[in-house]
């Protein structure tokens, strides 16, 4: 057998098959991934809790402004990622993944303080993530914010609500493409 191949018994690629939106070869190609980030500690242990800081060297979230919220919401605990936690992320941005668990796992990383309402803080630092160093005035960016909520907040209790958040990204076609990584 390859070296891939008895990482896992066929038990648990059914599990992790059950679980996920992946396909069995697919989970071989993420644990590869997760492996790739820090051979010598994965090879030890399967088990294994990567840190955060090298999850984030994934190519994929080294560049997305959201690395650090992406990681908290997928990690089951705040000093790294297992494995399981890593399936978990990859199986929401695949291609699988239905676009109800895509919208979910958005509204998570966008509820920066986790309150499972976005505010307007929430959303001034998804706009200062998505921005970076081109810096808005206040007003700039109470305008922004209150332009979004005008839109988006359709009870008018200056937050959005999971279903509100639905709605507009509902509107958004190429969402679905933004919020995945290709195996």
């Amino acid at each position: 057998m390859g070296g891939t191949q008895s990482v896992f018994t066929e038990d648990e690629l059914d599990d992790y098959q059950t679980l996920t939106y992946l396909s069995k070869k697919e989970i071989l190609l993420v644990h590869k991934r997760f492996k790739s980030l820090d051979p010598a500690v994965v090879e030890a242990d399967k088990n294994a809790k990567l840190p955060i800081e090298k999850i984030r060297e994934l190519p994929e979230l080294k560049v997305n402004p959201f690395k650090d919220q992406i990681c908290k919401v997928f990690s089951s605990s705040p000093d790294g990622m297992t494995f399981e936690d890593f399936l978990d992320m990859m199986s929401v941005f695949s291609d699988g993944a239905p676009k109800s668990v895509k919208v979910e796992y958005a509204f998570r990383v966008y509820d920066f303080d986790g309150d499972d309402m976005i505010s307007d803080s929430d959303l001034k630092q998804v706009i200062e993530s998505l921005i970076g160093s081109n810096h808005l005035t206040e007003d700039e960016m109470q305008q922004l914010i209150d332009s979004i909520m005008e839109e988006a907040d359709l009870d008018d209790d200056k937050t959005l609500s999971f279903a509100e958040f639905e709605h507009v990204i509902s509107k958004a076609p190429d969402f679905v493409n933004s919020f995945r990584i290709r195996m």
